[in-house]
């Protein structure tokens, strides 16, 4: 079950969850907010709401089913017409709109669409939407970018003590410039396999769309413990350990301080 956390607007708590950097709101809690006997559903059979999802779907969505979506736009607006949000997603293979049964299920929207839906409730419950969604975000912000650029400094600088001690004990003097960057990049890498599983090139070659490298892309538990592991990495040199010896010393590390980090309530709370 994914995550949820919970914003009020004009005294309805209505949740959220976030998958992929996206946010999702509850379609279902806002509508409590509606004046009278209405359902989602009412909302969905509105042609306007039609034209809307479809863009939407069209330009976020490479799986989207034009074919569907082009009967359903037809017959949109009719008064015999009705489209549940299951309906809608089978149907067209839509991903702004999730809506799952069960105890904790729900129809959830993408909150570009969630805004929308708070329009059709009233003018003024979106200003209030809004005006919370933007609060919850400015935190969030905040509290990340804090975190994150802390521990991405420590990371930078016990990187000098580490390349301190790769020019004192692995650099010999007569290599070429290009030699020791190839042992830089080996070193880095001996970090990224310890932690990630993987080297930069081959995160790249996985990831070549996202923007940055593989430690610019690292949840805050993962810089922590990348700090530690240049830190430890250092002394391993220094102490004339061979790399595939430091390698297995150094993923056991990443594994063990990552479980004692996610074991740890009100240490996961500072990423969050």
């Amino acid at each position: 079950m994914k995550k949820k956390t919970n914003i009020e607007v004009k005294g309805i708590a209505i949740s959220m969850f976030k998958e992929q950097d996206a946010d999702y709101i509850s379609l279902t809690d806002m509508l409590k907010a509606k004046d009278g006997d209405f359902f989602i559903s009412d909302w969905l059979r509105n042609r306007n709401t039609i034209e809307f999802l479809g863009i939407w779907e069209s330009v976020n969505n490479p799986d989207f089913n034009y074919g569907e979506f082009a009967l359903i736009r037809t017959q949109a607006g009719l008064n015999s017409y009705r489209l549940s949000a299951k309906e809608w997603m089978e149907k067209t293979n839509a991903i702004g709109i999730r809506s799952t049964a069960g105890r904790y299920g729900g129809t959830f929207a993408h909150a570009d669409i969630a805004l929308e839906f708070g329009m059709w409730i009233s003018p003024e419950f979106k200003v209030y939407l809004i005006k919370e969604f933007q609060r919850l975000k400015a935190a969030e912000s905040k509290q990340l970018q804090s975190g994150w650029s802390l521990q991405r400094t420590l990371s930078k600088l016990n990187y000098h003590i580490l390349t301190d001690a790769i020019k004192e004990k692995l650099v010999p003097k007569l290599l070429s410039a290009k030699e020791s960057a190839y042992v830089y990049a080996s070193e880095a890498d001996l970090l990224n396999m310890a932690l990630f599983g993987k080297t930069a090139a081959q995160w790249r070659k996985e990831n070549s769309n996202t923007i940055g490298n593989i430690r610019d892309q690292a949840s805050l538990e993962q810089l922590v413990i990348l700090s530690n592991l240049e830190s430890l990495n250092a002394v391993l040199i220094h102490q004339g350990i061979a790399q595939p010896e430091r390698l297995l010393l150094l993923n056991k590390t990443a594994i063990q301080q990552m479980k004692t980090l996610l074991n740890r309530p009100s240490l996961t709370r500072l990423s969050k």
